[in-house]
Protein backbone atom coordinates (compact mmCIF):
# COMPACT_ATOMS: atom_id res chain seq x y z
CA UNK A 1 0.00 0.00 0.00
CA UNK A 2 2.71 2.48 1.02
CA UNK A 3 4.87 1.35 -1.90
CA UNK A 4 2.07 2.10 -4.37
CA UNK A 5 1.30 5.39 -2.63
CA UNK A 6 4.95 6.41 -3.05
CA UNK A 7 4.93 5.29 -6.70
CA UNK A 8 7.48 2.55 -5.90
CA UNK A 9 10.05 5.27 -5.13
CA UNK A 10 11.02 4.29 -1.58
CA UNK A 11 13.68 6.21 0.42
CA UNK A 12 16.14 3.28 -0.08
CA UNK A 13 17.87 4.06 3.21
CA UNK A 14 16.77 3.13 6.72
CA UNK A 15 18.19 6.31 8.20
CA UNK A 16 16.44 8.43 5.56
CA UNK A 17 13.17 6.53 6.04
CA UNK A 18 13.28 7.16 9.81
CA UNK A 19 14.08 10.87 9.35
CA UNK A 20 11.31 11.36 6.77
CA UNK A 21 8.83 9.50 9.00
CA UNK A 22 9.69 11.75 11.95
CA UNK A 23 9.30 14.88 9.78
CA UNK A 24 5.97 13.79 8.32
CA UNK A 25 4.56 12.76 11.70
CA UNK A 26 5.82 16.02 13.23
CA UNK A 27 4.04 18.03 10.54
CA UNK A 28 0.90 15.87 10.77
CA UNK A 29 0.56 16.43 14.51
CA UNK A 30 2.14 19.88 14.74
CA UNK A 31 -1.00 21.57 16.18
CA UNK A 32 -0.91 19.10 19.08
CA UNK A 33 2.87 18.85 19.59
CA UNK A 34 3.73 22.52 18.91
CA UNK A 35 0.56 24.52 19.63
CA UNK A 36 2.30 27.93 19.71
CA UNK A 37 1.54 30.48 16.97
CA UNK A 38 5.17 30.73 15.77
CA UNK A 39 5.79 26.99 15.64
CA UNK A 40 2.52 26.36 13.79
CA UNK A 41 3.41 29.09 11.30
CA UNK A 42 6.83 27.49 10.72
CA UNK A 43 5.19 24.07 10.18
CA UNK A 44 2.76 25.54 7.63
CA UNK A 45 5.59 27.29 5.77
CA UNK A 46 7.54 24.02 5.67
CA UNK A 47 4.56 22.30 4.03
CA UNK A 48 4.18 25.10 1.48
CA UNK A 49 7.89 25.14 0.67
CA UNK A 50 7.95 21.36 0.28
CA UNK A 51 5.48 21.73 -2.60
CA UNK A 52 7.29 24.78 -4.02
CA UNK A 53 10.77 23.23 -3.86
CA UNK A 54 9.57 19.87 -5.21
CA UNK A 55 7.99 21.67 -8.18
CA UNK A 56 11.29 23.47 -8.85
CA UNK A 57 13.19 20.19 -8.55
CA UNK A 58 10.91 18.83 -11.26
CA UNK A 59 12.56 21.43 -13.50
CA UNK A 60 16.14 21.53 -12.21
CA UNK A 61 16.73 18.08 -10.74
CA UNK A 62 14.72 15.93 -13.15
CA UNK A 63 14.83 17.90 -16.43
CA UNK A 64 18.02 19.93 -16.04
CA UNK A 65 16.33 23.30 -16.65
CA UNK A 66 17.61 26.31 -14.71
CA UNK A 67 14.78 28.82 -14.28
CA UNK A 68 14.58 31.98 -12.18
CA UNK A 69 10.88 32.55 -12.89
CA UNK A 70 9.58 30.05 -10.36
CA UNK A 71 8.66 32.69 -7.79
CA UNK A 72 6.60 34.42 -10.47
CA UNK A 73 4.25 31.44 -10.64
CA UNK A 74 4.31 31.20 -6.85
CA UNK A 75 3.24 34.84 -6.70
CA UNK A 76 0.54 34.35 -9.34
CA UNK A 77 -1.07 31.70 -7.16
CA UNK A 78 -0.96 33.89 -4.07
CA UNK A 79 -2.29 36.92 -5.94
CA UNK A 80 -5.03 34.83 -7.55
CA UNK A 81 -6.46 33.95 -4.11
CA UNK A 82 -5.89 37.47 -2.74
CA UNK A 83 -7.50 39.33 -5.66
CA UNK A 84 -10.46 36.94 -5.96
CA UNK A 85 -11.17 37.06 -2.21
CA UNK A 86 -10.88 40.86 -2.17
CA UNK A 87 -13.16 41.40 -5.17
CA UNK A 88 -15.65 38.57 -4.67
CA UNK A 89 -15.69 38.51 -0.87
CA UNK A 90 -14.91 35.64 1.50
CA UNK A 91 -16.22 32.30 0.28
CA UNK A 92 -15.23 28.97 -1.18
CA UNK A 93 -16.27 30.21 -4.63
CA UNK A 94 -13.68 32.99 -4.34
CA UNK A 95 -10.93 30.53 -3.42
CA UNK A 96 -11.86 28.20 -6.28
CA UNK A 97 -12.10 31.05 -8.81
CA UNK A 98 -8.81 32.53 -7.65
CA UNK A 99 -6.99 29.18 -7.83
CA UNK A 100 -8.40 28.32 -11.27
CA UNK A 101 -7.69 31.79 -12.65
CA UNK A 102 -4.14 31.70 -11.31
CA UNK A 103 -3.50 28.22 -12.74
CA UNK A 104 -4.82 29.30 -16.14
CA UNK A 105 -2.57 32.39 -16.20
CA UNK A 106 0.46 30.34 -15.08
CA UNK A 107 -0.28 27.69 -17.67
CA UNK A 108 -0.40 30.28 -20.48
CA UNK A 109 2.73 32.12 -19.32
CA UNK A 110 4.74 28.93 -18.78
CA UNK A 111 3.65 27.64 -22.17
CA UNK A 112 4.74 30.89 -23.84
CA UNK A 113 8.08 30.90 -21.99
CA UNK A 114 8.58 27.26 -22.88
CA UNK A 115 7.76 27.59 -26.57
CA UNK A 116 9.77 30.77 -27.13
CA UNK A 117 12.66 30.23 -24.75
CA UNK A 118 13.38 26.54 -24.20
CA UNK A 119 15.12 26.30 -27.56
CA UNK A 120 17.73 28.60 -26.04
CA UNK A 121 20.43 26.76 -24.14
CA UNK A 122 21.68 26.93 -20.54
CA UNK A 123 22.42 30.38 -19.15
CA UNK A 124 20.49 32.23 -21.86
CA UNK A 125 17.23 30.58 -20.84
CA UNK A 126 17.95 31.34 -17.17
CA UNK A 127 18.51 35.03 -18.02
CA UNK A 128 15.26 35.19 -19.98
CA UNK A 129 13.28 33.75 -17.07
CA UNK A 130 15.00 36.17 -14.68
CA UNK A 131 13.99 39.11 -16.87
CA UNK A 132 10.37 37.91 -17.10
CA UNK A 133 10.16 37.39 -13.32
CA UNK A 134 11.63 40.85 -12.61
CA UNK A 135 9.17 42.46 -15.03
CA UNK A 136 6.25 40.67 -13.38
CA UNK A 137 7.36 41.77 -9.90
CA UNK A 138 7.56 45.39 -11.08
CA UNK A 139 4.14 45.07 -12.70
CA UNK A 140 2.63 43.69 -9.49
CA UNK A 141 4.06 46.62 -7.53
CA UNK A 142 2.75 49.24 -9.95
CA UNK A 143 -0.77 47.92 -10.54
CA UNK A 144 -1.87 49.11 -7.10
CA UNK A 145 -5.58 49.22 -8.00
CA UNK A 146 -5.55 45.49 -8.60
CA UNK A 147 -2.69 44.13 -6.49
CA UNK A 148 -2.54 46.71 -3.70
CA UNK A 149 0.94 47.78 -4.82
CA UNK A 150 3.73 47.60 -2.25
CA UNK A 151 1.16 47.40 0.58
CA UNK A 152 -0.31 44.17 -0.78
CA UNK A 153 -3.80 42.84 -0.10
CA UNK A 154 -5.44 41.73 3.13
CA UNK A 155 -8.52 39.59 2.69
CA UNK A 156 -10.93 37.36 4.57
CA UNK A 157 -11.44 33.64 4.18
CA UNK A 158 -14.64 31.56 4.53
CA UNK A 159 -15.97 31.64 8.08
CA UNK A 160 -14.84 28.10 8.89
CA UNK A 161 -11.21 29.11 8.16
CA UNK A 162 -11.34 32.35 10.16
CA UNK A 163 -9.40 32.44 13.47
CA UNK A 164 -12.60 33.51 15.25
CA UNK A 165 -14.37 30.27 14.27
CA UNK A 166 -14.38 27.56 16.96
CA UNK A 167 -15.40 23.93 16.61
CA UNK A 168 -15.25 23.64 20.39
CA UNK A 169 -14.60 26.00 23.27
CA UNK A 170 -12.43 23.38 24.96
CA UNK A 171 -8.96 22.52 23.62
CA UNK A 172 -8.42 18.97 22.36
CA UNK A 173 -5.08 17.42 23.41
CA UNK A 174 -3.72 20.93 23.92
CA UNK A 175 -4.80 22.23 20.51
CA UNK A 176 -7.44 24.93 19.98
CA UNK A 177 -10.04 23.64 17.53
CA UNK A 178 -10.47 26.94 15.70
CA UNK A 179 -10.30 28.18 12.14
CA UNK A 180 -6.51 28.28 12.26
CA UNK A 181 -6.50 24.58 13.16
CA UNK A 182 -8.75 23.77 10.18
CA UNK A 183 -6.66 25.96 7.84
CA UNK A 184 -3.49 24.16 8.88
CA UNK A 185 -4.93 20.76 8.02
CA UNK A 186 -6.27 22.12 4.73
CA UNK A 187 -2.68 23.14 3.91
CA UNK A 188 -1.30 19.83 5.21
CA UNK A 189 -3.55 17.51 3.20
CA UNK A 190 -3.25 19.69 0.08
CA UNK A 191 0.56 19.58 0.36
CA UNK A 192 0.52 15.78 0.78
CA UNK A 193 -1.69 15.29 -2.30
CA UNK A 194 0.42 17.65 -4.43
CA UNK A 195 3.69 16.04 -3.32
CA UNK A 196 2.41 12.51 -4.07
CA UNK A 197 1.20 13.73 -7.48
CA UNK A 198 4.68 15.06 -8.30
CA UNK A 199 6.26 11.84 -7.03
CA UNK A 200 4.00 9.93 -9.40
CA UNK A 201 4.94 12.18 -12.32
CA UNK A 202 8.70 11.76 -11.90
CA UNK A 203 8.33 7.98 -11.60
CA UNK A 204 6.11 7.66 -14.67
CA UNK A 205 7.37 7.00 -18.23
CA UNK A 206 7.10 10.78 -18.76
CA UNK A 207 9.41 11.33 -15.79
CA UNK A 208 11.91 8.79 -17.13
CA UNK A 209 12.11 10.74 -20.38
CA UNK A 210 12.73 13.95 -18.44
CA UNK A 211 15.63 12.27 -16.66
CA UNK A 212 17.00 11.06 -20.00
CA UNK A 213 16.86 14.64 -21.29
CA UNK A 214 18.69 15.81 -18.16
CA UNK A 215 21.47 13.28 -18.70
CA UNK A 216 21.88 13.81 -22.45
CA UNK A 217 19.26 15.74 -24.40
CA UNK A 218 20.99 15.10 -27.75
CA UNK A 219 20.85 11.34 -27.22
CA UNK A 220 17.21 11.54 -26.07
CA UNK A 221 16.33 13.44 -29.23
CA UNK A 222 18.32 11.01 -31.36
CA UNK A 223 16.25 8.03 -30.18
CA UNK A 224 13.02 9.79 -31.14
CA UNK A 225 11.84 11.95 -28.25
CA UNK A 226 10.85 15.53 -29.05
CA UNK A 227 12.84 17.10 -26.24
CA UNK A 228 11.40 20.60 -26.67
CA UNK A 229 7.88 19.23 -26.14
CA UNK A 230 8.90 17.33 -22.99
CA UNK A 231 10.85 20.30 -21.63
CA UNK A 232 7.86 22.56 -22.29
CA UNK A 233 5.49 20.21 -20.47
CA UNK A 234 7.92 19.98 -17.58
CA UNK A 235 7.94 23.78 -17.41
CA UNK A 236 4.13 23.90 -17.46
CA UNK A 237 3.69 21.23 -14.77
CA UNK A 238 6.27 22.87 -12.49
CA UNK A 239 4.55 26.24 -12.93
CA UNK A 240 1.11 24.81 -12.06
CA UNK A 241 2.38 23.13 -8.89
CA UNK A 242 4.23 26.32 -7.87
CA UNK A 243 1.00 28.25 -8.43
CA UNK A 244 -0.90 25.90 -6.12
CA UNK A 245 1.84 26.35 -3.50
CA UNK A 246 1.26 30.11 -3.79
CA UNK A 247 -2.47 29.57 -3.27
CA UNK A 248 -1.73 27.68 -0.05
CA UNK A 249 0.55 30.50 1.13
CA UNK A 250 -2.15 33.13 0.60
CA UNK A 251 -4.77 30.98 2.36
CA UNK A 252 -2.48 30.51 5.34
CA UNK A 253 -1.36 34.14 5.65
CA UNK A 254 -4.64 35.80 4.56
CA UNK A 255 -2.38 38.40 2.94
CA UNK A 256 -0.16 38.75 -0.09
CA UNK A 257 2.28 41.37 -1.34
CA UNK A 258 5.29 41.57 -3.69
CA UNK A 259 7.82 40.77 -0.95
CA UNK A 260 5.71 37.90 0.36
CA UNK A 261 5.65 35.74 -2.75
CA UNK A 262 7.55 37.45 -5.59
CA UNK A 263 10.80 38.39 -3.86
CA UNK A 264 14.02 37.14 -5.46
CA UNK A 265 15.13 36.15 -1.95
CA UNK A 266 12.53 33.37 -2.10
CA UNK A 267 14.14 32.15 -5.33
CA UNK A 268 17.51 32.03 -3.57
CA UNK A 269 15.93 30.10 -0.67
CA UNK A 270 14.50 27.58 -3.13
CA UNK A 271 17.92 27.05 -4.72
CA UNK A 272 19.54 26.59 -1.31
CA UNK A 273 16.91 24.08 -0.20
CA UNK A 274 17.26 22.06 -3.41
CA UNK A 275 21.05 21.90 -3.01
CA UNK A 276 20.84 21.02 0.71
CA UNK A 277 18.21 18.32 0.21
CA UNK A 278 19.54 16.93 -3.04
CA UNK A 279 18.67 17.58 -6.68
CA UNK A 280 16.70 14.92 -8.50
CA UNK A 281 15.20 13.53 -5.29
CA UNK A 282 11.68 14.54 -4.36
CA UNK A 283 12.43 13.58 -0.77
CA UNK A 284 15.15 16.21 -0.80
CA UNK A 285 12.40 18.84 -0.82
CA UNK A 286 11.00 17.46 2.46
CA UNK A 287 14.38 17.24 4.18
CA UNK A 288 15.79 20.48 2.76
CA UNK A 289 12.71 22.60 3.46
CA UNK A 290 12.48 21.32 7.02
CA UNK A 291 16.16 21.90 7.84
CA UNK A 292 16.35 25.29 6.13
CA UNK A 293 13.17 26.78 7.59
CA UNK A 294 13.90 25.49 11.09
CA UNK A 295 17.37 27.06 10.89
CA UNK A 296 15.94 30.28 9.46
CA UNK A 297 13.30 30.49 12.20
CA UNK A 298 15.17 29.28 15.28
CA UNK A 299 18.91 29.66 14.67
CA UNK A 300 18.81 33.28 15.84
CA UNK A 301 17.06 32.28 19.09
CA UNK A 302 19.55 29.45 19.73
CA UNK A 303 22.46 31.79 19.12
CA UNK A 304 20.99 34.27 21.59
CA UNK A 305 20.89 31.55 24.23
CA UNK A 306 24.44 30.50 23.39
CA UNK A 307 25.68 34.12 23.54
CA UNK A 308 24.16 34.56 27.00
CA UNK A 309 25.73 31.31 28.19
CA UNK A 310 29.20 32.38 27.00
CA UNK A 311 29.22 35.98 28.25
CA UNK A 312 32.36 35.22 30.27
CA UNK A 313 34.23 34.61 26.99
CA UNK A 314 33.94 37.95 25.13
CA UNK A 315 35.21 36.81 21.71
CA UNK A 316 33.05 33.66 21.63
CA UNK A 317 30.03 35.60 22.87
CA UNK A 318 30.50 38.15 20.07
CA UNK A 319 30.77 35.41 17.45
CA UNK A 320 27.56 33.82 18.73
CA UNK A 321 25.64 37.11 18.72
CA UNK A 322 22.14 36.70 17.22
CA UNK A 323 22.97 39.52 14.79
CA UNK A 324 25.42 37.14 13.07
CA UNK A 325 22.93 34.36 12.47
CA UNK A 326 23.12 34.80 8.67
CA UNK A 327 26.87 34.29 8.83
CA UNK A 328 26.44 30.96 10.62
CA UNK A 329 23.61 29.97 8.29
CA UNK A 330 25.96 30.58 5.38
CA UNK A 331 28.70 28.53 7.05
CA UNK A 332 26.26 25.66 7.63
CA UNK A 333 25.26 25.80 3.96
CA UNK A 334 28.91 25.72 2.80
CA UNK A 335 29.64 22.75 5.06
CA UNK A 336 26.57 20.89 3.81
CA UNK A 337 27.64 21.41 0.17
CA UNK A 338 31.23 20.35 0.96
CA UNK A 339 30.34 17.18 2.86
CA UNK A 340 27.15 16.35 0.91
CA UNK A 341 27.79 17.34 -2.75
CA UNK A 342 24.77 15.32 -3.90
CA UNK A 343 22.60 16.70 -1.09
CA UNK A 344 21.86 15.07 2.24
CA UNK A 345 19.21 12.77 0.76
CA UNK A 346 21.50 11.81 -2.09
CA UNK A 347 24.30 10.97 0.34
CA UNK A 348 22.01 8.88 2.54
CA UNK A 349 20.75 6.98 -0.49
CA UNK A 350 24.30 6.23 -1.60
CA UNK A 351 25.01 4.65 1.80
CA UNK A 352 21.79 2.58 1.56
Amino acid sequence: MITRLLSHDLPRSRVLAVILTVIVLGLAFAPFIFPGAKSLNVAAKILIFIVLVASFDLLLGYTGIVSFAHTMFFGIGAYGIAIASTRMGPGWTSLLAGALGAMLLSLLLSLMIGLFSLRVRAIFYAMITLAVASAFQTLASQLSEITGGEDGLNFKLPEVLAPSFHLSDNPFLGASLDGRFITYYLVFFSAVVLFLAMLRIVNSPFGRVLQAIRENDFRAEAIGYRTVVYRTWSNVLAAVFATLAGCLLAIWLRYNGPDTSLSFEIMIDILLIVVIGGMGTMYGAIFGATVFLLAQSYLQDLMGMAANATQSVPLLSALLSPDRWLLWLGILFILSVYFFPTGIVGKLRERQ
